[in-house]
């Protein structure tokens, strides 16, 4: 299965997970894709067969500046290929923020939404307040996500 890793990210740390989750699931014998800075085009280009997002939030809830054009891409076109496709959200934040903790994330899961993606596992939400791995932590819910994509 060729899965399709989107990240957004303001200082890096989104990005490291997303590679982070490339390698996991490659590992576990996907065909994992991740290109950071991504266009609407490489991601078509790619074919996937499921997508997985990786972001996080800044200022007051927005989606970092780096994955706004890809987003504004994706809701412009909402290409027709990835309706029904498997998918999952991988968000970062800071619980300190309260109201706007990983609403990021919350807006790429709107966006599967409109687009007929099928979320296939709860958003992990990664809190930076509580964590210095983000990455480690990720892997638990990466395991289950690729065994609920083989399943």
């Amino acid at each position: 299965m060729k899965i399709a890793i989107i990240s957004g990210s303001v200082y890096g740390t989104a990005e490291e997970v997303a590679r982070h989750a490339r390698a996991l699931l490659q590992a576990a014998g996907f065909e994992a894709w991740y290109a950071d800075r991504a266009s609407l085009d490489d991601v078509r280009g790619f074919a996937p067969q499921a997508l997985l997002v990786v972001t996080s939030t800044t200022g007051m809830g927005e989606l970092p500046d780096n994955l706004m054009p890809l987003y504004a891409s994706i809701r412009d076109v909402l290409p027709g290929e990835w309706r029904g496709l498997p998918g999952a959200v991988i968000a970062l934040g800071d619980a300190s923020y309260g109201d706007t903790y990983c609403d990021g994330g919350e807006q790429m899961r709107e966006l599967f939404a409109e687009l007929g993606v099928r979320e296939v596992q709860p958003m992990l939400r990664l809190d930076a307040s509580e964590t210095v791995t983000p990455e480690t932590d990720a892997e638990p819910w990466l395991a289950e996500l690729a065994a609920r994509l083989k399943g």
